[in-house]
């Protein structure tokens, strides 16, 4: 009896098994290929796919939706970028900070958000429906929220709430809960705000490389790694597969601990045989 149960129920599990794994696979912006890392989840959301040209998204990143991102922009580990209903713009150049949250809203209003060309958003920020002119910086764990907009060379200090609807003047640093202004930033300050940006794009591109890398590469360079720590360059110098020790003059193979010496041997021609 219970044979007969299952051996019903099984063409009806397996289709909807199978069901479940194309609607899955349809959420799936782009075909997914793992690698030594969990894959980024980039997930198309009511007919949006993310388009991005970032230099880096870090493998444990989400883009959802109506995303987009400018050249040289980095999303990293951890980050959320969810456009679900409503769109969220990011310029070139910026970068949103680890675990921080991109988000936007569709209540009383449409309200995107929009993030211009090197902006850095700090680790666990909250970017909510708002604008971030060119050349701000939102520091670690702050808020800005619906509404809001912090013009060009602003500088929202950590931990800061930006209230919504609050709008922040070029040039200054807000900081408090709910944030103020503090004081205005020296010129210092604000070239801080661009060169801060540019090293967090090139960090990115290390982190890319890495990222990027199969399981293959990283075994090699480990085994490479480890071998460097015991192995002396002058006694027996390591040799790339297919490729001749400088000292093989015989072609028999690297010489090993007890012969490894720079002599050159000449080899002469072999003598007819007399008979």
């Amino acid at each position: 009896m219970i044979k007969q149960v299952f051996s019903a129920a099984g063409p009806v599990l397996k289709a909807a098994g199978k069901a479940i794994d194309s609607a899955g696979m349809a959420l799936e912006a782009v075909p997914v290929t793992e690698k030594l890392v969990a894959s980024t989840k980039s997930v198309a959301f009511g007919g949006k796919v993310p388009t991005s040209a970032a230099t880096f998204v870090a493998p444990t990143a989400t883009l959802i939706g109506d995303v987009e991102i400018g050249p040289g922009s980095s999303i990293w580990y951890g980050a959320r970028v969810r456009a679900d209903v409503h769109s969220i713009k990011i310029g070139a150049n910026s970068s949103v900070g680890d675990n921080a949250m991109v988000h936007v809203a569709k209540i009383a209003g449409d309200a995107p958000t929009v993030i211009g060309d090197n902006v850095t958003i700090g680790a666990n920020a909250l970017v909510h429906a708002c604008t971030l002119e060119s050349n701000t910086v939102v520091g670690t764990g702050a808020q800005v929220l619906d509404g809001a907009s912090v013009a060009s060379t602003s500088m929202i200090a950590p931990g800061a709430v930006v209230t919504p609807g609050t709008k922040v003047p070029a040039g200054q640093l807000w900081s408090g809960v709910p944030a103020k202004h503090l004081r205005d930033l020296t010129a210092e300050e604000i070239e801080a705000i661009m060169a801060t940006a540019a090293d967090t794009a090139s960090l990115s591109k290390a982190h890319a490389l890495e990222c990027g890398k199969s399981y293959m590469q990283v075994d090699a360079e480990l085994a490479e790694w480890e071998d460097a720590q015991i192995r002396h360059a002058d006694y027996l110098p390591r040799v790339t597969p297919g490729e001749r020790p400088e000292d093989d003059v015989m072609e028999q193979g690297s010489p090993g601990l007890i012969f490894n010496s720079k002599l050159k041997q000449v080899a002469q021609p072999k003598a007819k045989a007399q008979w």
